[in-house]
């Protein structure tokens, strides 16, 4: 009984697979992407590369390139400064 037991349960587990979640690809709307940030100055407690990673987030739901070129930036600028990453040489 307890070899069918162990066998029993080996044939009802299955594999779980994840996916990565990208919440740029939620934001859909000037209305939705006002809400995350709005949500996200009310999690960051002061933290503000939690905030640039968010707008970081809004930046590439609204397109990265364009904003790089609206702001006057290379995109890689603009990746860089809203990676949410904390630089060393920023101390």
């Amino acid at each position: 009984m307890f070899v069918y037991e162990i066998r029993k349960t080996e044939q009802t587990m299955k594999k779980t697979t994840t996916t990565r979640y990208d919440v740029a690809e939620h934001l859909r709307t000037p209305e939705e992407m006002a809400a995350y940030l709005e949500a996200c100055f009310e999690e960051a407690d002061g933290d503000a590369a939690f905030i640039a990673k968010a707008l970081g987030d809004i930046a590439r739901a609204k397109g990265m390139t364009q904003v790089a070129r609206d702001a006057g930036l290379s995109r890689e600028s603009l990746y860089k400064a809203l990676s949410g990453e904390r630089s060393l040489s920023s101390r």
